[in-house]
């Protein structure tokens, strides 16, 4: 069972697609709707799927549909963005898009957002880069007041709203739980100070596993200095995690398909499996190995963690064993020494 002690663990993927490897698209999202259905019958808490265009690195352009597919094969498991790109469309539309999920879902959605980094996505939608957080900040302003229920208006440098009322509200009230994405550490503070929850990918924010701790520590202090209720705030981190049976095996079975998925990264900072072994910034190894790692986590106030297990056209079998592993031996044995502890 997927529940360790004040730890929760969700599954996370990508959705990285490679046309040269025998598994077709259709294929590749047939596994993924039954690794969600697995992913409920293990106990995990969340599943979530990123939001990426005009490029295999990520073949969901909107999981508000996959998601509401993942919704009506599951009953208990809750579903989201890992992140819808604000910036990319109407904050209106994206309330409306997510309402309705969690209207489907029977109170399901868990809300990640961001504002996109990738600078191909950024041509696609001839959006600037250079605005993106402002451009995100109003938008997050405008879809938290839509997915209220209220009648609002609006008018800012990017949108503007007249006198409307969504006429499909979320089931969880005011809203589902938002999680707002940084992939740099001083940017964690900021989403404190402004009350928000926080996403994050140490392998894209951090150089080493030591500098989680501090990233985390900016956001609790951002949090701490703003207004809203000490009980809201809440993180979840994201890591590429690949569990065998020894080091050793972790790194025959997924290595290779690891620096696939590193080929598909459309920036500058890549770690391969060796490299990012090294940094520690991933949960790969054998299963001592990533129990130790995952209490280390915790005893920095990690308290969610989305496990990136699906990457690189991983085989479908080495993904479901993996998942299964986790939550027979890694999950328990995490429970136990926080408990311990």
């Amino acid at each position: 069972m997927a529940d360790g002690a004040n730890m929760k663990f969700s599954m996370f993927s990508v959705q990285d697609h490679h046309p040269r490897l025998a598994r077709t698209l259709t294929q590749f999202y047939d596994e993924i709707r039954e690794q969600v259905m697995l992913a409920e019958r293990l106990g995990y808490y969340a599943f979530f799927v990123a939001e990426h265009h005009f490029h295999d690195y990520g073949i969901y352009p909107n999981p508000a549909v996959a998601l509401a597919q993942m919704a009506a094969v599951t009953e208990k498991i809750r579903l989201g963005p890992a992140v819808t790109i604000l910036p990319f469309r109407n904050p209106v539309t994206v309330a409306e898009d997510y309402a309705m999920l969690d209207q489907i879902s029977h109170g399901r959605v868990e809300l990640g957002v961001g504002s996109g980094y990738l600078a191909h996505e950024f041509a696609g939608f001839e959006a600037d880069p250079k605005n993106k957080r402002f451009q995100f900040d109003e938008a997050l302003t405008v879809m938290k007041k839509a997915l209220s229920g209220e009648r609002f208006s609006h008018k800012g440098d990017y949108y503007e709203v007249d006198d409307i009322q969504l006429n499909v509200t979320p089931l969880q009230k005011p809203f589902p739980p938002i999680y707002v994405a940084v992939l740099r550490r001083e940017a964690a503070y900021h989403v404190g100070k402004q009350g928000n929850k926080l996403m994050t990918v140490p392998y894209s924010a951090c150089d080493t596993f030591e500098e989680i701790g501090p990233m985390i520590a900016e956001y609790f202090k951002g949090y701490g200095e703003s207004d809203a209720p000490a009980g809201d705030r809440a993180t979840i981190t994201a890591l590429h995690t690949y569990v065998a049976e020894s080091d050793a095996q972790a790194r025959e079975e997924a290595a290779a398909a690891f620096d696939l998925y590193v080929e598909t990264r459309l920036y500058a900072k890549s770690q391969v499996y060796d490299d990012i072994v090294k940094s520690g910034l991933a949960l790969f190894g054998g299963v001592d190995t990533v129990v130790d790692k995952l209490v280390r986590l915790h005893a920095i106030g990690i308290d969610h963690i989305a496990l990136l297990v699906n990457f690189g056209g991983l085989e479908d079998k080495l993904v479901r064993a993996c998942m299964e592993r986790i939550s027979a031996k890694v999950i328990p044995a995490v429970k136990a020494r926080i408990a311990a502890a």
